[in-house]
């Protein structure tokens, strides 16, 4: 029988059957408003020309059912039925295709893709398909196999959908392949180097090579590069005799010294000019030996230094790179945005641990005692499709904007993205927005994103205040307790 039920859930027998398929349409479960703790889990479908159902339940028996699973490297885990009181048994008929999901609705609760209210339209990678205040699911394409690991110990990986023991969270392979090689730069003994944006978790990633490696139990020193003086660089590196320059001065071990045996971190490396970079190569090239300011012997520490930076890697000098021999690169949020809901409900809880009133307005727990973020979708949806130049630390701001401007105990979308339409690549068949006037549809939809609130769904829809939204609420017959 096809369908994502029959899929083995061996890792070995699903490269079977996915052999030669390299990356599939996958739907990832981001919002749900029954089961929040199966965000992060993925529909995986059979080839091409396959159709299969979506809804509550087990279903009639032979029908082919779409199912969600925890995919994690080598297995691939299908959880329970969908529950949910407000989805129908028969909700949707996806077909897959070779580039994306056609889906139907033919249950009772309303269907958005893009934020456009629809009865069919075909998902691609970066849609997000709403079951009004039922789910919320977002299509991506990704590697149908998440291969077990070699250097990675299983013991590290901590529950689904929450951080690992380095604190590196995500359930996408783009995440579970940077785990691996960071373990794999752990085991050896060259300099590396990390590049990725702002926000993408350099120095994380460089904790998690130290924490994995030989040198856990010495020290990590940590530095942004940028703020090391010109001038007084190599007494930073590699620290002063006591009484120099001047007596009376205490002796310091310099960042070099203080790393023995374990890691020295340089972050923004590439933001020392060339004559400043070339005050490490010597210290790399002869096996850790250095000398302080005002000693004549000369010294010798064994640390191993990650650098990273935010820019290309040809602003390093062409000597100080070829020493990096190790290179990790790190994924913005765009190559990931299945992880986002993750990310969003940890830095929650994050923030709930910092402050009483967040955690008691915005984090709820279930009878298992599992805690999850009172989201609303709205939020959710905007935050899959937002461009985030700053990846993990912007959404951590975005998300303390919009707990502060939260009237309520669901947190929607800020402010900041009153304007922002969720229409930009839907394929949907829907007509578009009226530029002068919102539909019933749009209305409604902005109303369901913020949890009814009239006033946020009138910044949503650019309205001058909430009175005009009441307006056209009287004039559509829209209610905001729908």
């Amino acid at each position: 029988m096809p369908g994502v039920t029959t899929l083995p859930v061996s890792g070995d027998a699903l490269s079977g059957r996915f052999a030669g398929t390299g990356e599939v349409v996958v739907l990832a479960l981001a919002w749900s408003a029954e089961e929040p703790w199966r965000v992060g889990e993925i529909a995986m479908f059979p080839p091409a020309g396959t159709s299969e159902v979506l809804g509550r339940g087990e279903g009639e028996p032979g029908q082919a059912r779409t199912r969600f699973a925890r995919q994690r490297p080598g297995t691939f885990d299908p959880g329970p039925p969908l529950a949910g009181a407000g989805l129908s048994r028969r909700q949707l008929v996806l077909t897959s295709q070779d580039h994306g999901v056609v889906v139907e609705s033919v249950g009772r609760c309303e269907l958005r893709v893009n934020g456009v209210r629809c009865e069919r339209a075909t998902l691609h990678p970066g849609d997000t398909l709403y079951l009004r205040r039922q789910l919320l699911l977002v299509c991506v394409r990704r590697a149908a196999l998440i291969a077990k690991g070699r250097y990675l110990p299983s013991a590290s990986w901590g529950e689904f959908g929450e951080p690992d023991a380095y604190g590196i969270l995500g359930e996408s392979p783009v995440t579970w392949h940077l785990r691996e090689q960071l373990a794999f730069v752990a085991k050896s003994a060259t300099h590396a180097l990390l590049l990725g944006a702002s926000g993408t978790g350099k120095e994380l990633a460089a904790r998690a090579i130290h924490a994995l490696s030989g040198r856990a139990s010495k020290p990590f020193v940590a530095r942004n590069a940028a703020t090391l003086p010109a001038g007084l660089m190599d007494a930073e590196l590699f620290g002063s005799a006591r009484n120099y320059p001047n007596a009376g001065m205490p002796e310091r071990p310099g960042l070099v010294g203080q790393a023995d045996g374990g890691t020295l971190f340089l972050d923004e490396l590439a933001e020392l000019p060339p004559e400043q970079q070339a005050h490490i190569l010597r210290v790399l090239d002869t096996g850790g030996e250095y000398q302080r300011l005002g000693e004549a012997t000369t010294r010798r520490s064994d640390f191993r230094l990650v650098g990273a930076t935010n820019r290309d890697p040809s602003a390093l000098k062409e000597d100080l790179r070829a020493r990096l021999a190790s290179i990790v690169e790190l994924t913005p949020l765009a190559s990931r945005r299945e992880d986002i809901p993750l990310l969003a409900r940890h830095l929650l809880l994050r923030a709930a641990a910092q402050s009483p009133d967040v955690a008691s307005r915005f984090v709820g727990r279930d009878a298992a005692g599992r805690a999850y973020g009172r989201f609303a979708p709205g939020l959710i949806e905007h935050a899959l499709r937002h461009e985030w130049t700053a990846n993990t630390r912007q959404l951590d701001a975005v998300l303390w904007k919009a707990m502060s401007e939260s009237p309520g105990d669901e947190i929607g979308p800020p402010s900041e993205w009153a304007t922002v339409s969720l229409r930009a690549g839907a394929s949907a068949a829907s007509s578009p927005r009226s530029p002068s006037e919102p539909s019933a549809d749009d209305i409604r939809a902005a109303l369901d994103s913020v949890g009814g609130s009239v006033g946020k769904a009138a910044r949503i829809l650019g309205l001058s205040s909430r009175f005009a939204l009441y307006r056209l609420m009287k004039k559509h017959a829209v209610s905001d307790k729908e």
